[in-house]
């Protein structure tokens, strides 16, 4: 058997779940379609996927530090159903009978989790795949050591991928993303910049520090006063899509 962790980031594909099957309840009258589709998910994948280490990343469904950053993040977005929510509990339970543990850290997100994982397994020297479609998280690949795998199609998704997708090395695509903003959390990012301005910026001065370090070098004058101009919300960005590696877990 291999000796590799592999992490699974449920959060979103539960959401897909729940909102894309019917509801279904059992006898008593509990919703558990989000359950019986990540357990359809699951079965799936353990049977293509051998490996010795299991793990499932949740969010904690409650604010974290993200939003005492910026009282914005994610404020758009509705509460998660109440009956979506009873069953995370059920869900964890599920995972445990298929001898995989689930993790939530109140205060983080699974991203950040799936982050410290990542950092310890490589402290170890264990190989890492992460089951999810998440572009937060195609900053972790590194092709010696963490893989990334689509849960859907099971298929790997490269580094070259990334570069390819977003014109950056995984390495920076928090960099990128810092830039470019994400609508879907309500990251600002830098207005004006879109994906190909940024990956340029980036691949250009090397780095989203160096960049800003080196603002005044842009050529182009919208481009330069507008990084200029926006700077602390750029690394307010940042700080917003960079995954937080160092949780105690």
């Amino acid at each position: 058997m291999s000796k590799k962790l592999i992490i699974i980031d449920a959060y979103n594909f539960v959401f897909r779940a729940f909102h894309a099957l019917p509801p279904l309840h059992n006898k008593d009258g509990l919703e558990l379609g989000a359950v019986y589709g990540l357990l359809n998910m699951l079965i799936r994948i353990k049977s293509k996927i051998t490996s010795s280490h299991w793990i499932i990343a949740l969010d904690s469904g409650s604010k974290n530090f993200r939003h005492n950053l910026y009282k914005e993040y994610k404020a758009h977005r509705p509460p998660a159903p109440e009956s979506l929510v009873k069953q995370f509990p059920i869900i964890s339970e599920a995972s445990k009978a298929m001898s995989i543990h689930s993790l939530a850290c109140t205060g983080y997100e699974a991203d950040d989790i799936i982050a410290s994982l990542v950092k310890q397994a490589k402290s170890i020297g264990m190989p890492v795949a992460i089951i999810s479609s998440d572009k937060d998280l195609m900053q972790l690949i590194h092709d010696d050591y963490v893989s990334m795998i689509d849960p859907i199609k099971l298929s790997d998704i490269t580094q070259a991928e990334v570069i390819n997708k977003f014109g950056v090395q995984p390495l920076y695509l928090k960099d990128f993303l810092a830039l470019v903003g994400d609508s879907s959390d309500n990251i600002p990012g830098a207005p004006g910049i879109g994906p190909k301005g940024a990956a340029e910026l980036i691949n250009q001065f090397g780095s989203l520090e160096k960049l800003l370090n080196s603002a005044s070098e842009i050529k182009q004058d919208k481009k330069r006063s507008t990084i200029q101009t926006y700077a602390e919300q750029i690394k307010l960005s940042f700080d917003l899509v960079d995954l937080k590696s160092n949780i105690d877990i």
